[in-house]
């Protein structure tokens, strides 16, 4: 009785490890931002607003929003800090950067953009795109709106650079 017990036994576990390439391979394969990609992303942005004299709050947030990475220059307003995370969720959230809605909001009178929960219409935050995916985002905050979206642009753009090496 325990042979045939072991035998069933190890026929379904052979059953289930042979049928699991198939489970598998029904799962996407998803490119995430690591810290240390994080860190090299906000000392691209961080390189564009010392250049400038600018003293800014840096964030990296995940596909998902999630805070990864946050960078504060010497001298930086703390109010800045919540702002340049909101401008990033709102990259990821609607996967284009923040000033698309600013625009929205300005240039059309878009004025129900105000109401859409995790959107702040406000230039400072740019997607990170690897392969066409937005896999995170990159938020400023600081200086002015346009100021911000310099920095942030200038972080998103060093990805393929970071990758290469």
């Amino acid at each position: 009785m325990r042979l045939y017990l072991r035998l069933v036994c190890l026929m379904a576990l052979g059953g289930f490890l042979l049928s699991g390439g198939a489970v598998w391979a029904q799962l996407a394969d998803k490119k995430v931002i690591t810290l240390a990609v994080a860190k090299k992303l906000a000392a691209a942005a961080e390189e564009e607003a010392v250049k400038n004299k600018w003293n800014v709050v840096i964030v990296i947030v995940d596909d998902g929003g999630h805070l990864l990475y946050l960078q504060r220059l010497d001298e930086t307003q703390t109010g800045s800090i919540e702002v340049a995370i909101q401008k990033a969720q709102t990259a990821v959230n609607f996967k284009r950067p923040s000033k698309a809605l600013e625009d929205a909001l300005v240039t059309n009178n878009r004025t129900p953009i105000l109401k859409l929960p995790g959107a702040l219409p406000v230039e400072g935050g740019v997607p990170i795109l690897f392969n066409e995916k937005v896999i995170g985002a990159i938020g400023v905050s600081g200086v002015t709106s346009q100021q911000d979206g310099q920095i942030a642009k200038a972080g998103a753009d060093a990805l393929p650079k970071i990758l290469e090496q």
